[in-house]
C-alpha cells in the first residue's frame, strides 16, 4: 500500500524530524511511502483571507500528486481539514473535479487517526517517560474529530503519564491568520493555554499542529518558562523527541 505523506509547510521549514518522525511511523506499519517533492503550501492562509481562486490551484495541484497514493497521510489537523473539507467545497463549481477532489479527500487522514483506525498501530518506537498534557488543536477536533485517537496511542506507551489541562480544547490563539490580525486577543489566549498546561505540572506540552507548538512554546518562553518542554505527538511516538 502506498501512503503519501503530505508534510506541510512549517514541519518543512520550522521542524523538519516531525517529518522524519512520520515517516519512520509509517514505514514501521509496512507501508511504502512516497513523498512528492513539488507538494507545497494546502493553502489554509490564503483561504482565510478569501482567496479562493488560488485555493482552487492548489486543490488541482494536490490531486495531481497524491491521487496514485493509496492514503494521504497529514501531521496537522489544520493542514488535513483545509484537504478534507474545503478543497471539495472550493472545486464544488465542477462536479466532475469536485468528485474527484471528494474521492482523494475521504482517502486523506490526520496523522493519529491513520495510526489508530487504519494502520492499526500496536507498537510505538517511541520511549518517553514523563508526564505529559495534551493541546488540542481546533481544526482537527471541529473539522475532524480528532481528540481520543491521540490519546488512545499515547495510552499504549507505559511510561507516560497524560495528565489533562483545563479547557484542552479551548484555541491557544494562532489560528494562523488571527494571530497577526488579533494580535492583544491571540496573546491573551496563548497565556490561558499556557498558564492551564502549567498547573498541570507536566514534563512536556504536547499536540498534533505545528502551529499550535510554536504559537505555545513561543509564549511559554516569553513567560520565563525555559523547563516545559513543547512535542509534536508524532516526535513522542516514534523517539524522536531526543534529538
Amino acid at each position: 500500500m502506498r501512503v503519501g505523506l503530505f508534510v506541510t509547510c512549517l514541519v518543512d521549514l520550522m521542524r523538519p524530524r516531525i517529518g522524519f518522525a512520520v515517516l519512520q511511523l509509517l514505514e514501521s506499519s509496512g507501508y511504502e511511502v512516497v513523498v512528492p517533492e513539488s507538494q507545497t503550501c494546502c493553502g489554509q492562509p490564503g483561504y482565510n483571507s478569501g482567496d479562493t481562486s488560488a485555493i482552487k490551484t492548489l486543490a488541482m495541484k494536490f490531486m495531481r500528486e497524491f491521487e496514485g497514493c493509496d492514503y494521504i497521510v497529514v501531521p496537522s489537523g489544520s493542514c488535513a481539514g483545509m484537504i478534507k473539507v474545503h478543497y471539495p467545497e472550493c472545486l464544488k463549481a465542477d462536479p466532475q473535479l469536485a468528485e474527484k477532489m471528494q474521492a482523494i479527500s475521504e482517502r486523506t487522514f490526520e496523522l493519529t487517526d491513520f495510526l489508530l483506525n487504519v494502520a492499526k498501530l500496536k507498537v510505538l518506537p517511541g520511549d518517553f517517560k514523563g508526564t505529559i498534557t495534551y493541546h488540542d488543536s481546533c481544526s482537527g477536533l471541529r473539522e475532524l474529530g480528532v481528540q481520543r485517537q491521540p490519546r488512545e496511542l499515547l495510552a499504549k506507551m507505559p511510561d507516560i503519564q497524560l495528565i489533562e489541562m483545563q479547557e484542552s480544547t479551548t484555541c491557544c490563539g494562532f489560528g494562523g491568520t488571527f494571530s497577526v490580525k488579533y494580535g492583544e486577543i491571540s496573546t491573551r489566549m496563548a497565556d490561558n493555554k499556557c498558564r492551564h498546561a502549567e498547573e498541570t505540572g507536566a514534563d512536556a506540552i504536547v499536540a498534533g499542529d505545528l502551529g499550535c507548538l510554536l504559537n505555545i512554546e513561543g509564549r511559554l518562553r516569553r513567560r520565563g518558562n525555559l523547563h516545559t518542554k513543547v512535542f509534536h505527538i508524532a516526535e513522542i511516538l516514534a523517539g524522536e523527541d531526543k534529538k
